[in-house]
């Protein structure tokens, strides 16, 4: 055989290639090739396997845990230090002045309130130092001891967890979290940090809002209080994002002819804290400012390890959450400056820092953002931004935090906001997204809605569910298609895709683009019947039928068989050819006791009117080459298919398929005395080139007539007429039969 193609005049000689080989089935080619049956290892092997170290293994190990013993070596001062020296300041000074990331706080805010309530420190008499809502005197100071106690405790436990997750290689679920999802996601993320800065920009108060519909019911309350805005405030930050913006543009544009992006963030807080310390903006025009900065650190203090019972449902959530909006967000700029995450090493490495900073009365750890896009848009490149930032908060908490507090809380919301730029821009990636793969848009649009809706952490779970589904609808309901050749070639493509394709005759190709199983199984059925053009099963019952009702006229006497068929006597009435009005009883369709071979071609005019579908087919080939695994189910259900079809005498093949799926059926007892391996072929024309030589073998041989068994119920044998018959009765025969065979 032979593909062409076209190629340029130099390659002339290359554009077609010709192969001679055997016609390939499993047992033969396995026999030729002498298979080698793979052998799994050992539980000996497999420990040794593991346990074995070499010099090279213990320092990817050591990488893995370490990562800067794998990009410190590689650091590049010249082009990146100076980047990270001015990205470190300005992320730190925003870390500095602003809490943690919002999703977070509040799943730890919740549970530290469910576990210490203000109901369990009210007290009475002068020893109050404070009240509640409803005017209640309580131990504030107790309280909050307590509270921080929850708190640093269950950042230990999640770490713990967190640590426990990336040891046993949890890791992997990195990999659910598809690039859409992430997209939405963050985006849905970055309105969730813009509204919560938007009531600082305009100095509204509002409540505390948790849970489903709470950034919606924050926006509302925000524009309901806007009469309340502080002027001073809105002017500051408005001028703040207007001048973020337009020096970002200015570094963005120029970066090839500044050599230092110009630190934006740096000068503008510095000179708001200035001028708000020097028109004393907090008393003229009542500015909210950032007044006082706790100083130092608190000394480090066991967790309490008898709450451990009563956090864990929530240490488990809070530690999966947390872990994957640090990813999502990762994975974002992972894919723009094109790098890998490693999964299980951001566990560890999350499990760890909460370990340490539990002890130091500290939140739960993860990715904030907001510092992130400032982080990213300043101009980062490596950790040693992250090293400065670090820096920066130590330094403003032990010394430098008193020369912040004049600053406006409104600056710093904008400079937030200036840097959500780029996570908004993503959506302008769902028209792109709908023009290459509509479920991929879905995917980020339901995302995005769902986090904004239900909150981020219940949205990140049902896009990850909704994404999960478009898979196994995407399996359950799989391409197909019936495939033709393209002549003088090896090649098969679908049939309605091409003009040129023809589809052997007598044969039909089926290929199947998905794993096997329960859920798809009744597709494979359908897709079956579309391909063939008829039910196998109602072809076969019709058959039956119409062999009961010959049946019948043959003991009447209204027909007879003969050794070369069926035929009418002659002058008499062909009652046969009645209405098929008879209902079709497929339970009376029951295994002959007695049977009289003869021979019908069901595909001519019968004797009996009974509607019989034609099968213009003799052999169906299931090209498997995209079905990478079988169920039981499918093991089953497609051993049915072939005797379903074999019953009618439609032989079954199957091409293309995987190894693996030999060693599944043989595991599900596929094979016996009637399904054996020489009915797979290791390509769609191996399996066309041996029906080929069967038909044309056949048909030296004898004429193709499908042989069917009769039903007799009555106990006397059907006496067959042969040579006794005068010859014009012989001559009625013969025309009966030339027409039943045609």
């Amino acid at each position: 055989m032979a593909a062409g193609g076209r190629a340029s005049e130099p390659l002339a000689e290359l554009s077609h290639y010709v192969v001679a080989r055997p016609i390939y089935s499993e047992p033969g080619f396995q026999e030729e090739n002498e298979r080698r049956p793979p052998l799994p290892p050992t539980l000996r092997e497999r420990a040794q396997a593991a346990c074995r170290c070499s010099k090279k293994r213990a320092f990817q190990i050591a990488k893995s845990f370490l990562p800067i013993l794998e990009w410190l070596p590689n650091y590049r001062v010249k082009e990146w230090l100076i980047s990270d020296i001015i990205s470190g300041l300005s992320t730190g000074l925003v870390a500095t002045l602003q809490g943690p990331f919002p999703v977070v706080s509040l799943m730890v805010g919740s549970v530290v309130l469910s576990m210490a309530p203000d109901e369990n420190f009210l007290i009475e008499g002068s020893n109050a130092t404070g009240t509640n809502v409803t005017g209640a005197l309580i131990d504030t100071e107790s309280r909050d001891a307590q509270r921080v106690l929850i708190a640093s405790t269950l950042t230990f436990l999640v770490g713990i967890l967190q640590v426990i997750f990336g040891v046993l290689q949890i890791g992997f679920i990195v990999r659910y979290l598809a690039d859409p999802l992430v997209g939405g996601f963050t985006t849905a993320a970055a309105f969730q940090v813009l509204v919560s800065q938007l009531k600082i920009v305009l100095n509204v108060s509002t409540k505390n809002y948790n849970g489903v519909l709470s950034i919606i019911y924050t926006l509302v309350e925000t524009f309901e209080k806007i009469g309340t805005t502080n002027i001073a405030d809105l002017i500051a930050g408005l001028l703040t994002i207007f001048v973020c913006m337009v020096v970002k543009e200015i570094n963005d544009r120029f970066k090839h002819k500044i050599p230092i992006p110009i630190p934006i963030e740096v000068i503008v807080t510095i000179v708001a804290t200035g001028i708000s310390y020097a028109a004393d903006l907090e008393k003229k025009y009542n500015a909210g400012i950032v007044k006082s900065i706790p100083r130092g650190f608190l000394p480090p203090e066991p967790p309490n390890v008898s709450l451990f019972s009563q956090m864990i449902a929530a240490s488990f959530s809070i530690a999966i959450v947390a872990y994957a909006i640090a990813v999502s967000v990762g994975k974002v700029y992972a894919t723009k400056y094109d790098y890998t995450i490693d999964g299980n090493q951001e566990f560890i490495a999350f499990g760890f820092s909460n370990i340490f900073s539990g002890a130091f009365s500290c939140f739960v750890a993860t990715t904030a953002l907001s510092r992130t896009a400032v982080q990213e848009s300043t101009g980062g490149k490596t950790q040693v931004a992250g090293i400065i930032s670090a820096g920066i908060v130590l330094i403003s908490i032990v010394a430098l935090g008193k020369l912040l507090e004049p600053l406006q809380k409104s600056v710093l919301a904008a400079v937030v906001i200036a840097n959500l730029k780029g996570m908004f821009m993503q959506v302008f990636d769902v028209p792109r997204l709908w023009r290459q793969n509509k479920v991929d848009a879905m995917i980020w649009v339901f995302t995005c809605i769902a986090s904004i809706i239900l909150g981020l952490d219940l949205g990140l779970l049902a896009g990850l569910l909704f994404g999960l589904l478009t898979v196994v609808l995407r399996v359950q309901f799989p391409s197909w298609g019936g495939f033709g050749n393209i002549p003088g070639t090896d090649i098969y493509k679908k049939v309605k895709d091409y003009k040129n394709v023809i589809e052997p005759e007598g044969v039909k190709i089926l290929k199947f683009s998905s794993p096997i199983f329960y859920a798809n199984i009744d597709g494979l059925k359908s897709s079956l019947k579309s391909t063939v053009g008829f039910d196998a099963v109602k072809v076969y019952n019709k058959r039956l039928k119409a062999l009961r009702k010959i049946q019948k006229l043959i003991k009447k006497g209204k027909l007879k068989a003969t050794k070369n068929g069926i035929i009418s006597e002659p002058g008499i009435n062909n009652e046969a050819f009645e209405t098929d009005e008879e209902p079709e009883d497929n339970q009376d369709l029951q295994v002959p006791t007695k049977e009289v071979e003869i021979q019908v071609d069901w595909n001519s005019e019968l004797p009996v009117k009974v509607n019989i579908p034609k099968v213009p087919i003799h052999s169906l080939i299931l090209d498997f080459g995209a079905v990478t695994f079988l169920d039981i189910v499918a093991v089953r259900s497609i051993k049915t298919i072939i005797k379903e079809f074999e019953r009618i005498d439609v032989r079954v093949y199957f091409a293309s398929y995987q190894d693996n799926l030999i060693s599944q059926l043989e595991r599900g007892a596929f094979f016996d005395d009637t399904v054996r391996k020489d009915i797979f072929f290791l390509t769609v024309h191996d399996a066309v080139l041996y029906i080929r030589n069967q038909m044309t073998y056949s048909d030296n041989q004898d004429p193709i007539f499908e042989k069917i068994s009769l039903m007799q119920e009555s106990k006397e044998p059907i006496e067959f007429t042969e040579a006794s018959q005068p010859d014009d009765e012989l001559d009625v025969q013969e025309e009966a039969m030339r027409r039943l065979a045609s």
